[in-house]
């Protein structure tokens, strides 16, 4: 096995075994929920956003291993940051993983998870939660996301508090 491929178990493993940021917020300002049902995983995301910077966030449901450790290592990578900065690496990471972009060292940790393109069929895993946020956040100028997304259920439902 290559070294990229090791790393990205490990990653996967860990996340899975641990997953940072999991669980609810008492009190949330976003949140957005993205289901598959081809293969099961379903994936809320929390958001606490104060004056457009994400004071916390979590996720919660279930998953395979790669669902889980992406929204996992997603939590970590916008977490304290601005919702700008969250739409940004959201994007920047759904190009990778479609393949309309090469990895790169802007995606930090995240890169680990660009082993996943070698399985097509997984692809949507990964983006699960990364879509929830999204949605979460009223990021809906992503393109075609309906089109893009069927496996997401009829709509990733979004809700933000008042």
């Amino acid at each position: 096995m290559s070294a990229d491929t090791d790393l990205y178990q490990e990653v996967v493993v860990e996340h899975k075994r641990s997953p940072r940021n999991f669980g609810k917020l008492a009190t949330w300002t976003h949140q957005a929920r993205g289901r598959n049902p081809q293969c099961g995983d379903d994936i809320s995301v929390q958001l606490q956003v104060e004056q457009d910077q994400i004071r916390d966030i979590r996720f919660h449901g279930l998953g395979c291993a790669i669902c889980i450790a992406s929204a996992s290592m997603m939590t970590e990578a916008v977490r304290g940051g601005s919702v700008e900065a969250a739409q940004q690496i959201q994007q920047r990471f759904r190009a990778v993983m479609t393949g309309q972009q090469e990895p790169d060292a802007y995606l930090g940790k995240l890169i680990s998870l660009a082993a996943v393109r070698r399985y097509p069929s997984r692809i949507k895993c990964a983006l699960l939660g990364w879509h929830a946020l999204a949605h979460a956040l009223g990021d809906t100028a992503q393109g075609d996301a309906e089109a893009e997304r069927p496996e997401l259920d009829d709509a990733t439902s979004a809700k933000v508090q008042p």
